[in-house]
């Protein structure tokens, strides 16, 4: 029985129904699934059916926090957040930090389900245990700061922390995000599963507090994570400086900051205009989540042009590259600027931006005309363009209706061999990385439950050269697929469950994790593991989550790469020449299917496996 870390309830609030209900958090959830992404794929396997629609009222969005958050640990105010993503009709979950994650803990709940759609614009009022809701008709169309303001006011109290959508949440854009304060809930089209429920904002207050098991023993555990937290020899001296934006300069350095739509990776190198030299010059402060001593988010204001005044928090790494890189955009304030409309309109920044140069790239071929683009010339580099049509995708306007739903959605529509250019996996965009020239990371792009996504499984191993668990060639492909599970799992197991901010992984407790987790869950919640408990809570909450994915009828042939990452070789740079062949990949797939335990052949998770894990109950709901 966990004694702290957990107030044991679920607040369940129905839409449709207009009414709330608080259930038990069940003592085997809390102990398997630990918390955030485990909760969030538990309960969204057991409830949302195969063949649901993504944006009808029977999906379910699932906010959950960790045990670890409102407590005094560091960098752990972070949630989850899943529904079937109406992007890739797969698991969507994404995470967040800021102070809207402790606040639902103070609140009294480790987890939120909104279920069922509202007949006008709705947002939800939560205040410790009563639930209201109230109309959001006056705030229909408004964009996210704006909307977060209104309701404080209208509530008569500034410290209310709230999730909001802004118009392309509304207009079910699929590429559209969760924002709560400076913070975004960023991929999978989580916002349009919001808009498709009619439900603007979620308001919540709570005067709680977090129970802990054991103080003296937190204060020790804690205490052997801040040490290495200060002796990193990145997360204070740069990390808390600069934020991840500084990865520009690396990731160009070894050859994998992809530019102009990934076909020029390597060749083109804009760190002289977008890197940390540049970046620096537009720093004017920062913010923290709470409870979160790094610091890490970076205020930056454009100072020329068209642009100058935009503030925005961030633009982070990934941000750098969608509206920047991978665009050909060379404008640091023209990136400053689509940064904020992005989360003002309530944009998944990379999604947005690869289907921008998606874009970008069929016009330069002669596949989309000016005609096509009601006039712009969408060359690559053009930051006028670009922002124009970011704006035009949030309204479904001129050419930004046809790109609003992500670049598979506009390939297939626009046709003409467009697909080959649309760089995605199972439907979800490319992050920041050219992973022709860092193999794990490419294998974990096409094996993550939720598509192209780095936050599942980063291969810190080859981006950053840490040898955790062991060294490895980045090149290489032998032992791929064990160390892509290794990563998967400690991921999701150490930060994604607890919750906690992910770059304390790769920075400063790598060496620890599992045994940083273990006994930071000890004190806090009286439940013990060891640290291989604490990895097959990762494998477990992964094994679901593909189950999810098999269920809804994807295969073998979903794992895979766009077809540039696997036929051309990168021409310049440090990775010059390299690429994932087919028969690489399906090397990796192969070793990575046996070491899941999976069938190799359709890579669906055998009975055994499951059993194994716990999960018996789910092989009967797969082909």
């Amino acid at each position: 029985m966990y004694k702290g870390g957990y107030s044991g309830k679920v607040l369940r609030v129905n839409l449709t129904e207009q009414n709330s209900t608080v259930e038990d958090l069940p003592e085997e959830t809390a102990k398997d699934f630990i918390g955030g992404a485990g909760f969030g794929i538990k309960y969204l396997f057991d409830e949302v059916k195969g063949g649901t629609d993504a944006l009808g009222p029977d999906n379910k969005l699932i906010f959950a926090s960790g045990p670890f958050s409102g407590t005094t640990i560091p960098c752990a105010s972070r949630m989850a957040v899943t529904a079937k993503s109406p992007l890739t009709g797969a698991v969507g979950m994404a995470l967040s930090g800021g102070y809207f994650p402790v606040e639902l803990k103070f609140a009294g709940y480790d987890a939120l389900i909104i279920e069922g759609k509202a007949e006008a614009p709705t947002y939800v009022w939560i205040k410790d245990e009563e639930v209201k809701f109230r109309s959001a008709e006056k705030l229909w169309g408004m964009k996210t700061t704006d909307t977060q303001q209104i309701i404080k006011n209208e509530l008569h109290d500034q410290n209310i922390r709230i999730a909001c959508i802004g118009p392309a949440g509304e207009n079910q854009i699929k590429i559209a995000c969760i924002i709560n304060e400076w913070r975004a809930v960023g991929r999978k089209g989580l916002g349009a599963v919001m808009g498709s429920k009619n439900l603007k904002a979620i308001a919540i207050r709570g005067t709680g507090e977090v129970a802990v098991a054991d103080k003296d023993k937190l204060k020790a555990a804690r205490g052997e994570m801040t040490k290495a937290m200060k002796e990193s020899p990145v997360l204070y001296p740069n990390f808390s400086k600069l934020g991840t934006s500084m990865v520009v300069d690396h990731t160009c350095a070894i050859g994998i900051f992809p530019t102009k739509n990934f076909t020029a990776t390597g060749e083109y190198n804009p760190v002289d205009k977008i890197g940390v030299e540049v970046q620096v010059t537009r720093n004017v402060g920062s913010e923290a989540c709470y409870g979160c001593p790094v610091s890490c988010s970076q205020l930056k204001l454009a100072k020329t042009g068209p642009y100058a005044g935009v503030l925005t928090e961030g633009p982070e790494f990934e941000t750098m590259y969608s509206y920047g890189g991978v665009t050909g955009v060379e404008d640091i304030d023209a990136i400053i600027a689509a940064d904020r409309m992005a989360d003002e309109l309530g944009f998944d920044t990379m999604s947005s931006g690869v289907t921008i140069a998606f874009a970008m790239e069929l016009y330069e071929k002669g596949i989309l005309t000016k005609e096509d683009t009601g006039g712009l010339e969408l060359n690559f580099g053009n930051h006028e363009a670009m922002n124009t049509v970011l704006r035009q995708m949030a309204f479904r306007e001129g050419i930004g209706d046809l790109l609003a739903d992500g670049s598979r959605a506009a390939a297939e529509r626009i046709g003409k061999g467009s697909e080959k250019y649309a760089m995605h996996v199972k439907g979800l965009e490319l992050p920041a990385y050219d992973v022709r020239g860092a193999k794990a990371h490419g294998l974990n792009y096409a094996t993550s439950f939720t598509g192209a996504d780095h936050c599942r499984g980063y291969a810190f191993q080859e981006i950053f050269g840490i040898p955790v668990p062991h060294e490895v060639d980045r090149f290489a492909v032998e032992g791929k697929g064990k160390l892509t599970m290794w990563n998967q799992d400690i991921r999701t197991a150490t930060t994604d469950a607890p919750t906690m901010c992910a770059f304390l992984l790769d920075m400063a407790v790598v060496g620890i994790a599992a045994q940083n987790t273990a006994s930071l869950m000890e004190a806090v919640t009286d439940l013990t593991y060891t640290p291989d408990d604490v990895l097959q809570v990762g494998e477990r909450i992964n094994n679901l989550a593909h189950a999810f994915n098999v269920r809804e009828g994807l295969t073998r042939a979903d794992d895979t790469l766009p077809e540039r990452l696997l036929t051309e070789p990168l021409k310049g740079g440090a990775s010059k020449g390299h690429f994932i062949s087919r028969e690489e990949l399906d090397q990796m797939l192969d070793e990575y299917y046996a070491e899941r335990g999976w069938d190799v052949e359709t890579g669906v998770p055998t009975r055994e496996k499951l059993e194994e894990l716990g999960l018996g109950y789910v092989t009967d709901q797969l082909k």
